[in-house]
């Protein structure tokens, strides 16, 4: 149990090591599988697996030593803490992506296209390039109807009022219904509770749901993929980043939902919620700046 003074330091905590070990196969699976073995996708799987179990574990087991009070203040200090660097770290591996585009955008493909001290570089390196977005990279390197890779080929770049718009009002909602919840569970109101965290996890993976669609269409009908150059690539990273963070958010928050349901949270202890709650605040200030610089710029 804890006290005002005196600090829980949990025993044994083998999970994080089971965990690092489902991430390292699930990326030695993918190397494998990104160089034609065929084991790699049996490798990727089984990382998969132990990653879940890892994650099923130390959910209960936090859940089981919260419950049970064995947090102090100073340990709920410490969460918060802890959750506050990890978004930060977020927010800087976001920035990075975004910082790519930007430099390839208005840096980069200029100068390429002869502006400022580039003037020289063009008639050296590609005389014949347009400084145009978006680029498809060099002599134009896409996929014709049958999805064999030409040369010259014209991608269509993803526009911005069909599924991108919709997913926006759809993320945007799913802040409000989660911000809903929280007061419910504030007030001790369970039913408010409960609904507005079903409502938010059940956005979280209409969303990703409809970008797998979005996807889908890019790939077999506009010719846009990871190796159309630059708008491409960059275009993928960032949307499947961001799509990979909305579906370990939906499945934290249905943990929570779990949890709330189990009746777990109290309005004088439930940092669970809130951490969860801050992540998918992320998520959602995230994909406006996607939603901006991504498909409407």
């Amino acid at each position: 149990m804890s006290t005002t003074d005196a600090y829980y330091i949990p025993h044994k905590a083998t999970w994080p090591v089971i965990g690092t070990v489902g991430l390292v196969t699930m990326l030695a699976g993918f190397a494998n599988y990104l160089n034609g073995s065929s084991i790699g996708p049996t490798l990727m799987v089984a990382g998969l697996v132990i990653f879940i179990i890892m994650l099923t574990g130390w959910f209960t087991l936090q859940a089981t030593e919260s419950e049970s009070g064995m947090y102090s203040t100073q340990v709920g200090i410490s969460y918060r803490m802890g959750m506050m660097w990890f978004i930060f770290s977020e927010i800087m591996f976001f920035g990075v992506f975004f910082g790519t585009l930007y430099y390839t955008r208005y840096l980069s493909v200029p100068w390429l296209g002869g502006e400022g001290t580039g003037a020289a570089t063009k008639e050296l390196l590609w005389p014949t390039f347009e400084a145009t977005w978006p680029t498809n990279g060099p002599k134009g390197l896409g996929l014709d109807a049958s999805g064999a890779r030409v040369f010259g080929a014209e991608l269509e770049p993803m526009g911005a009022w069909g599924l991108p718009f919709l997913n926006t009002l759809i993320l945007l909602t799913s802040g409000v219904s989660v911000t809903w919840a929280h007061h419910g569970l504030l007030a001790k109101n369970r039913d408010q509770l409960i609904k507005g965290l079903i409502a938010t996890v059940a956005l979280g993976f209409l969303f990703v749901s409809f970008q797998a669609y979005e996807y889908h269409e890019a790939y077999t009908e506009m010719g846009l993929t990871l190796g159309s150059g630059i708008y491409g690539s960059t275009f993928f990273m960032l949307t499947g980043f961001h799509g990979l963070h909305v579906c370990i958010g939906a499945i934290i928050l249905s943990v929570v939902l779990f949890r709330s349901w189990k009746g777990h949270f109290k309005p004088e202890n439930h940092f669970a919620f809130e951490a969860a709650a801050w992540y998918w605040h992320f998520v959602d200030v995230v994909w406006l700046g996607l939603f901006i610089f991504v498909y409407l710029m």
